[in-house]
């Protein structure tokens, strides 16, 4: 039988992992440094709240996360976002601003909505009116395929630079913690991308789109992502996981792969290396040498504060209704910046006890690597003072979650699907070897699944 070793055993190694297990064609281990699996998914559950470490859903249009819920027997935990009140504010001077409904990321379906609302100017609502019109323009002017720019210029070109500072920089801050300047529009929109090549006018095609769908914009489990790795986790055989076991050394030998550890060396067929780009990296630099070019992309830092709020704390809150707002690159360098709030008990139901208050509070890009010595009651001070600058006064929470995620969002740059078609042919020189990960094709939830379990195909061919 096949012998798989599967280094990391955040989602996409544990997905592999899943995969094998349920093939029951090869013997495997999953080397796991930290104590636990999953990676930063992880859910906390106390006093009727249900509490996201990590991630706290996934894109419903992306299909492979619900596939592995359904197979693991969930199919009843699937909870859709709750998009009739599906509101997003930004932060402007001390208030909070609705961005007007009918708006995916930066790109409106409603321009009447765009007309009315005060967080655009008068050149910027122009803008928008103008885009539509040159749609034949933009069409001609879409990227080929062997093209890339950054999502800025691809923002600036259908809307100008307001739009680009206003919304959606703030947007893609939240998601990738990282400059709109730098990160690839055909990695990080690859959708928006398709949109312009088919229509030309953004506006148009999400109007078209629009019509067709009736799907959440998001889904997660009534009883957390957790959820999935519990599930996942229990098809392992029992000595599978090798947790608190970290890798230092990798290396191809005449009939595989040797693995070592602190404590042994171990022979595979194959391998899968669903670490972190820059652990990947130092794994396979004695490999070949243009693995560390290619693996050298950047990465920031993600910090995740949770307060839940008793309905008795929450009487005195005044939550706005939406899932919650986006905060605008400040001036300030002293100033430690939020980027986002999520209202978690809003945005999906079974997140918090009837009348109870949920909040998530990020932190990403340098204001996260700035604050990663702190402690957390300190990050959890830092995080209230900051809601409340937004929401007015906060009284203590019943529970208080903290999680650094340390160089956790890689920065998909302007070229990165070149660099990555350029790795995996680089990968297919080496017989047996396996990348999974969020550092290649998608940060998503849904991502990591599909590249995890797509490996272990790969590794069981």
């Amino acid at each position: 039988m096949k012998r798989v070793a599967i280094i990391g055993g955040g989602m996409s190694g544990l997905s592999a992992a899943y995969e094998l297990a349920r093939s029951g064609c090869a013997e495997f281990a999953v080397f796991e440094a930290s104590a636990r699996l999953g990676g930063i998914v992880e859910t906390l559950r106390a006093d009727g709240f249900v509490i996201e470490c990590g991630p706290d859903s996934w894109v419903s249009e992306k299909p492979w996360a619900r596939e592995l819920a359904v197979e693991l027997g969930l199919e009843a935990e699937l909870i859709p976002s709750n998009d009739a009140q599906r509101r997003t504010y930004l932060l402007r001077e001390g208030a909070l601003v609705q961005m007007p409904d009918g708006m995916t990321m930066m790109v409106p379906s409603d321009l009447e909505a765009i007309a009315q609302s005060p967080l655009f100017s008068a050149e910027a609502r122009a803008a928008y009116r103008r885009e539509p019109e040159q749609a034949e323009d933009l069409k001609q002017s879409a990227l080929r395929d062997d093209e890339d720019e950054s999502v800025a210029a691809f923002v600036r070109r259908h809307f100008g630079e307001e739009v680009v500072r206003t919304v959606a920089a703030p947007l893609l801050s939240g998601i990738f913690g990282g400059s709109i300047e730098r990160l690839s529009v055909r990695a990080v929109m690859p959708a928006f991308v398709r949109m312009e090549r088919e229509h030309g006018s953004l506006i148009a095609a999400l109007q078209s789109r629009k019509a067709k769908s009736g799907q959440a914009v998001f889904t997660t489990l009534r009883s957390g992502l957790g959820a999935l790795v519990e599930r996942m986790a229990a098809t392992l055989p029992r000595e599978a996981a090798r947790l608190s076991d970290q890798i230092i050394g990798l290396r191809r030998t005449e009939r595989g792969w040797r693995v070592r550890t602190v404590d042994a060396e171990e022979d595979f067929d194959s391998v899968i290396v669903a670490t972190p780009a820059y652990v990947t990296r130092s794994l396979l630099r004695w490999t070949d040498e243009e693995f560390p070019e290619l693996l050298g992309m950047d990465f920031s830092s993600a910090i995740v504060v949770a307060l839940a709020f008793a309905p008795e704390q929450a009487r005195s809150m005044k939550i706005p209704q939406g899932f919650g707002y986006l905060v605008p690159k400040g001036t300030d360098a002293t100033h430690p910046q939020l980027l986002a709030c999520t209202f978690m008990d809003q945005k999906f139901a079974h997140r918090a006890p009837e009348d109870g208050v949920h909040l998530r509070a990020f932190f990403g890009g340098a204001a996260a690597e700035n604050l990663l010595g702190q402690d957390d009651r300190a990050l959890s001070e830092l995080a209230i003072q900051r809601l409340s600058e937004a929401l007015g006064p906060l009284p203590e929470p019943q529970h208080t979650i903290v999680r650094w995620w340390p160089a956790s969002l890689p920065q998909y740059a302007v070229g990165h699907l070149a660099r990555m078609a350029r790795l995996e042919a680089l990968v297919a020189q080496y017989p047996g070897l396996h990348l999974a990960g969020n550092a290649y094709y998608g940060v998503g939830l849904p991502d990591m699944i599909r590249m995890g379990r797509e490996a272990a195909r790969r590794a069981l061919r």
